[in-house]
């Protein structure tokens, strides 16, 4: 009776775990849907947030959701090495550019590892470079190499209006930052393909 019980626990698991690795093969990206199963609480404690926040910029959660898996892996205490700090890594220049236009007083640089100010700056942010680029046929690409290498690269990136996404991308000299708007293009085209962040 012990062998079978035995046999019967080894049976579930193997199809437990290839009905996991199915579905995880089926999501797009393996690896992340493995990470997420093992620690919900990492990939999804800041959804909420998330939801929030881009909802009052105007923004797509996923999109935000992107962004900050990109820049942090949701890290809050994340410091970059140019100082940028939390979840999207917010430099402080941005921070206080974001300050500024919300007369916001005595704001600390160190506020960025708060979620919510961090969140709150970074979306600001991201919304700036969509509305500087929205006259292009697709914004996003042109508005996330802003956020990463900012305005002024980005504009000589794109220099004439009406330049295609494509040419924008091969006039990117900095392949980080090429790499960058492609990582975050593909994982906001993951979190929308599963209809879900």
């Amino acid at each position: 009776m012990a062998r079978f019980v035995l046999k019967l626990i080894l049976c579930l698991l193997i199809a437990l775990g290839t009905g996991f690795g199915y579905l995880a093969l089926r999501s797009g990206d393996a690896f992340y849907s493995f990470y997420e199963w093992v620690s919900p609480a990492r990939f999804q404690q800041y959804d909420q947030l998330i939801l929030s926040v881009a909802t009052e910029h105007q923004l797509d959660p996923m999109l935000v959701k992107a962004v900050v898996w990109r820049e942090s892996r949701f890290d809050r205490q994340k410091y970059g090495t140019a100082g940028e700090r939390g979840l999207m890594q917010v430099s402080q220049k941005a921070a206080n550019e974001w300050a500024h236009e919300h007369k916001i007083d005595n704001f600390n640089v160190e506020q960025l590892f708060d979620p919510k100010t961090n969140l709150e700056a970074g979306s600001w942010y991201l919304r700036r470079a969509l509305d500087h680029w929205q006259n292009e046929s697709e914004p996003l690409p042109f508005a996330l190499a802003e956020y990463n290498a900012g305005a002024s690269r980005a504009q000589r990136w794109g220099g004439a209006d009406g330049i295609t996404t494509s040419e924008f991308l091969g006039n990117i000299d900095f392949p980080i930052t090429r790499k960058y708007v492609q990582s975050i293009l593909d994982r906001y085209a993951f979190y929308k393909r599963r209809g879900r962040m």
